[in-house]
């Protein structure tokens, strides 16, 4: 699994937009993107005019830092949607949205998606009963993903699921808190995917 080496708050200046890579912090005042609307550095300040390549670049890298991946491995899911029929930006979106942390992230069972990929591979969860430690496994309809009952007593699960309540929940997953599943009930299409990103851009980049 790969390691995020540079701090998160600065991916999401980087971005000048919220990535959501540090759980409640993205939500409160301290974020530092609501304090510091420019990028880090010492030209962060300057206007800067993107252009061409780096337009479906910077796409391209937002779209990679909100699922928390490395290059190799998002141009793998690239490769993977390409291959199948289809509107290839979209595909390569539903891929990502079903990715096992980001699932466990939306749903509110983990503060963020990196806090979501370690619960993962300390197998916390599992998918249809059988134990589930790889956090880019994708879900697919009719799975259900479950906390192993050996660690549904974790205290601190317990008490960020209960924090995450209210969290909104996409359509096309349901949840039961009470039992600690949650269960996917069709493939998530391009509408219930909220992220502010032009995936066709992402698209021009690799087909050069």
């Amino acid at each position: 699994m790969s390691r995020q080496q540079e701090p998160l708050c600065r991916l999401c200046r980087v971005e000048k937009e919220k990535l959501f890579l540090k759980g409640s912090k993205c939500l409160s005042d301290k974020c530092p993107v609501e304090r510091r609307t420019y990028p880090p550095g010492e030209h962060g300040r300057a206007r800067r005019r993107i252009l061409g390549y780096g337009i479906q670049l910077r796409e391209k890298q937002k779209l990679k830092r909100y699922y928390g991946m490395s290059e190799l491995q998002f141009r793998l899911f690239f490769q993977r949607a390409e291959r199948k029929k289809g509107v290839t930006g979209e595909i390569l979106l539903s891929l990502l949205e079903r990715r096992l942390d980001n699932v466990i992230f939306i749903t509110g069972f983990a503060s963020s998606r990196a806090h979501s990929r370690q619960l993962i591979t300390h197998g916390f969860f599992c998918i249809n009963g059988q134990k589930a430690t790889i956090p880019s496994m994708l879900v697919g309809k009719d799975d259900v993903v479950s906390v192993r009952e050996r660690k549904s007593k974790n205290e601190d699960l317990k008490a960020i699921i209960d924090s995450n309540q209210s969290k909104h929940v996409p359509a096309w997953i349901s949840v039961d808190r009470e039992k600690m599943e949650l269960s996917i009930l069709t493939l998530p299409t391009r509408e219930d995917i909220p992220i502010p990103v032009e995936e066709h851009l992402v698209v021009e980049l690799y087909s050069k």
